[in-house]
C-alpha cells in the first residue's frame, strides 16, 4: 500500500485528488442511499424520530464504555436490577428447605422419594394456569387429554427418529402427522413437511432452506429477507445464525397489517424471501397474505406463512363458522411454505411443530447431509440429530383422538370467547373511553392500549391484573398487553372484562401507587434508546434460568 501511495504522490497531486473525490462521492451516496431509504420506510417525521433515537442511543452508549461518574451510574442500576430479579426468581432457602441438588446423589432415590420430590418441585409453581386466567402458555390443559398423552409418551419413551430401523412405528407417526397437517393447509399430493421441536425451528428451517436455495440457484451469497415488524422474534433469530439481512417493514397504524407499498420498495437482487404472519403473536393481527402472495409471483420470490400461533383454529375457523378469514393457505399461489404449531391449539404437547413446503424442491434445502464422515453417512432433516420419538407418538396420538370435530368445537369456542372480549372492550363505555383494541384481531390473541390522549399506565393495568390472577402478556412499540386465549379460557370472558374494568379504574384513581414494580420496569425497559442495556438486562435474567 506504501509503494502504491508513494507511486501516487510522486505522480503530482491529481491523482491524489482524484481518488479522494471518488471516494469522497461514494461515501455521499452511501449516507443518501441511507438516507433515501429511511424517508421511504419512515417518512420525514419517522426518520427524524429515528435519527434523534439512534443520537440517543450512541450517546448512552458512549457514557457507558468511558469510566464516568455517569457510565458507572447506568452500570450499577443493571446490577440492581439483576440482583432484585435474583431475590424474586432464585430467593435463598429458608431454615429447614432441602438442599439443591449440585451433584449426583450417592445412592439413588428410590421410588417413592423420587416421586416426594417430584410433588415437591412440581408445587413451585405460583400461576394456577387451570383456572383460565393464563394468557396463551396451556392450550388445552384436560385431564382425558393429558392422560392419552403420557401414555402415548410411555410408550415411545426410548425412540429415536434418528433410527428409523429400530423404530419403524415412530417414522410412519411423523409421516401421518405431516399429511394430516398438510391436508388441513390444502397443500395437495405435493405437499410435505416434517416434525420440528417448535415454531422456532420450523421457522429456522423455512429461512435455511430459502438460504440455500437462493445460492444454488442465484448464486447470492448475501442473502436478505423481508417482513413485518411484527413478525416474530424467530425470524431475527434465524438471520443471526444463518447471516441473513432482516428488513423490517413497518405496520399501517390504521390496521397494523405490513404496509405492501414498502414491501415492494425494499426487494432487490439480494432478497431471497417474502415472510407474512397469520396471525402475528403481538396484536394477532392476519397480514395481508393474498397482497404478499401477488408481490412474491411478481418478483419470484418464495413467501413463507407463519401460522405458528393461528395453529389448528386458523385451519377450522370456515367449519366453525367464521367466514370472514381471509385466504391464508397454500390456497395461495405465492405461498411456498407454512409454520404451524401442533402444541398450541394441535392440543400436543410441548416441543412438537410442523414446516410445510408446497414441494419437495424447496424442502429439500432445509436437509443437512454429510456423506464423506468417517462414522458412516450422516443426515438430518433439521437441526437436531437424535429426536424424542415420545413426542411424535404424543402429537399423533393427540391429532387422532381430538379429531377434526374436536378441533372445530375448540376453534368456535376460543375464538368465541376472543371476539367477546374484544366487541365488550369496544362496546363498554367503562372501558372503550380508556382503552382500545390493537386493530382488528379475527382468532384468539386481544390486545389493548391506552386511547391516544389518554394518561392511563398500560403496564400497571397489567400489574393490577396479576393481582386478581391474571397472567398477561406486555408489549412494547406500542405499549400494549394481551391475551391469547386457550380452551381453558372459554367461559372466562366475563370474569376477564369486569377485572379488566376494575383495573383500569384503580389505575386511573390511583396512579401514583404503580410507579414501581413491572409497570416501572417494563416502561423503562420500552423507552431506553440504548437497546444493549435491555439485552445487558436479559442475558443476566438468562443466567438466572441457570441457577439452580
Amino acid at each position: 500500500m506504501d509503494t502504491v501511495t508513494n507511486a501516487l504522490a510522486a505522480s503530482g497531486p491529481r491523482p491524489l485528488r482524484a481518488i479522494k473525490n471518488i471516494l469522497f462521492v461514494l461515501f455521499c451516496l452511501r449516507i443518501l442511499g441511507a438516507v433515501r431509504k429511511s424517508l421511504v420506510f419512515r417518512g420525514l417525521a419517522g426518520s427524524l424520530k429515528h435519527l434523534l433515537w439512534t443520537i440517543s442511543k450512541h450517546a448512552l452508549s458512549s457514557v457507558r464504555s468511558l469510566p464516568t461518574p455517569a457510565g458507572s451510574l447506568i452500570n450499577q442500576q443493571i446490577q440492581e436490577t439483576l440482583a432484585g430479579m435474583e431475590k424474586s426468581m432464585c430467593p435463598p432457602p429458608k431454615p429447614g428447605d432441602p438442599a439443591p441438588y449440585l451433584t449426583l446423589p450417592p445412592k439413588g432415590l428410590n421410588r417413592d422419594a423420587l416421586r416426594k420430590e417430584i410433588a415437591r418441585y412440581r408445587s413451585m409453581g405460583h400461576v394456577d394456569y387451570k383456572s383460565g386466567k393464563v394468557s396463551g402458555a396451556v392450550y388445552h390443559g384436560g385431564d382425558d387429554l393429558s392422560a392419552i398423552i403420557t401414555e402415548a409418551y410411555g410408550a415411545f419413551s426410548s425412540s429415536n427418529p434418528l433410527h428409523p430401523d429400530l423404530f419403524p412405528g415412530v417414522r410412519k407417526m411423523e409421516a401421518e402427522v405431516v399429511r394430516m397437517v398438510v391436508d388441513m393447509y390444502h397443500g395437495g399430493q405435493a405437499g410435505c413437511g416434517n416434525l420440528t421441536s417448535g415454531g422456532t425451528e420450523s421457522i429456522l428451517m423455512a429461512c435455511k432452506a430459502y438460504r440455500e436455495l437462493a445460492f444454488t440457484t442465484r448464486g447470492i451469497t448475501e442473502p436478505e429477507m423481508i417482513v413485518p415488524d411484527t413478525i416474530h422474534a424467530a425470524f431475527d433469530k434465524a438471520c443471526h445464525y444463518f447471516k441473513i439481512k432482516l428488513v423490517k417493514i413497518p405496520i399501517d397504524s390504521r390496521d397494523f397489517r405490513v404496509r405492501l407499498d414498502l414491501v415492494e420498495r425494499a426487494i432487490n437482487s439480494n432478497t431471497i424471501m417474502l415472510a407474512g404472519s397469520a396471525p402475528n403473536f403481538p396484536h394477532g393481527i392476519i397480514d395481508d397474505i393474498q397482497g404478499l402472495s401477488k408481490l412474491a409471483i411478481k418478483h419470484k420470490l418464495p413467501l413463507h406463512v407463519d401460522c405458528c400461533l393461528g395453529s389448528f383454529l386458523m385451519a377450522c375457523m370456515n367449519d366453525a363458522g367464521f367466514s370472514d378469514i381471509p385466504a391464508f393457505d397454500f390456497r395461495v399461489p405465492g405461498v411456498t411454505s407454512m409454520s404451524v404449531d401442533t402444541h398450541k391449539y394441535g392440543f400436543a404437547p410441548k416441543g412438537s411443530s410442523v414446516i410445510m413446503y408446497r414441494n419437495s424442491d424447496y424442502r429439500k434445502h432445509q436437509y443437512f447431509v454429510a456423506p464423506d464422515w468417517t462414522g458412516g453417512i450422516y443426515a438430518s432433516p433439521s437441526i437436531a440429530g437424535s429426536r424424542p420419538g415420545a413426542l411424535i407418538a404424543g402429537c399423533w396420538a393427540t391429532m387422532l383422538s381430538v379429531g377434526r370435530d374436536g378441533y372445530v368445537d375448540a376453534t368456535r369456542k376460543i375464538v368465541g370467547t376472543a371476539r367477546a372480549i374484544a366487541n365488550a372492550i369496544r362496546n363498554d363505555p367503562a372501558l372503550s373511553a380508556d382503552i382500545e383494541v390493537v386493530g382488528n384481531p379475527l382468532v384468539s390473541v386481544v390486545a389493548i392500549r391506552a386511547r391516544q390522549g389518554v394518561k392511563l399506565n398500560i403496564f400497571a393495568v397489567n400489574d393490577v391484573m396479576s393481582k386478581a390472577g391474571w397472567n398477561l402478556n406486555a408489549l412494547q412499540f406500542p405499549e400494549a398487553l394481551h391475551i391469547a386465549c386457550t380452551y381453558l379460557t372459554v367461559g372466562k370472558e366475563g370474569v376477564f372484562v369486569e377485572d379488566l374494568k376494575k383495573a383500569v379504574r384503580e389505575v386511573k384513581e390511583h396512579p401514583e401507587k404503580y410507579k414501581d414494580g413491572s409497570a416501572a420496569m417494563y416502561g423503562m425497559a420500552a423507552s431506553i434508546p440504548d437497546r444493549s442495556i435491555v439485552a445487558d438486562i436479559v442475558t443476566g435474567y438468562l443466567d438466572l434460568m441457570l441457577k439452580p
